[in-house]
């Protein structure tokens, strides 16, 4: 009888502190996502050349010329010409002679080997500094920044598919559909240099 409840109370000890754990843990993990997501994600990918960013706002994008001499911006959500968002990022590149371009792909399908070719394409001929962004500046503008630093500056496998991990707000597991920005950089790999991967 006596073991019994011993037993029982150490089990619940042990739940109690794995529950205190998780609860830590959770709380960690959204103090992180609100840091992302008040900072607007901006990251130096190749400073003074390459930057990537969660949805910028005109003031953000004001700022980020003034700190980093933005000269490109490749909006990766596509044209949207009449939502407020897109309108105001269109007006504000505009008056600070930043030059605006939109190139569309979803954070839930996988680019053809063609697609990241433009992609690529787009943002090698971009006057720089260089910005891009999606919404949140985690899947899309991190498989940007991969392809980027993989086909442009040349910097490596490694370097690239660091883009594509929660430090940026992705998080690369198999059963999400943000998902497919991974099995794209894998699928595009031996076409990047990287046939040993």
């Amino acid at each position: 009888m006596e073991q019994a409840k011993k037993s029982t109370s150490e089990f619940r000890l042990r739940v109690r502190r794995l529950s205190i754990a998780g609860l830590v843990l959770i709380g960690l993990l959204g103090a992180y996502a609100g840091m992302l997501e008040l900072s607007g994600n901006f990251r130096g990918v190749v400073p003074g050349e390459f930057y990537r960013s969660g949805q910028p706002t005109p003031d953000d994008i004001a700022r980020y010329q003034r700190s980093h001499g933005i000269k490109t911006i490749i909006n990766l959500r596509g044209k949207n010409v009449g939502r407020s968002w897109y309108d105001a990022e269109v007006e504000a590149s505009k008056k600070l002679g930043i030059e605006h371009l939109d190139f569309r792909m979803s954070s839930k399908r996988e680019l053809t080997q063609e697609q990241a070719a433009t992609l690529i394409a787009m943002m090698e001929k971009a006057p720089k500094p260089l910005l891009i962004h999606c919404y949140s500046g985690a899947d899309r503008s991190g498989l940007a920044a991969a392809l980027y630093i993989a086909a442009v500056a040349k910097q490596g496998e490694i370097r690239a598919e660091a883009q594509l991990t929660p430090v940026f707000g992705h998080w690369p597991i198999p059963f999400l559909a943000s998902y497919a920005m991974d099995e794209t950089f894998e699928a595009l790999e031996p076409w990047l240099g990287f046939p040993d991967s």
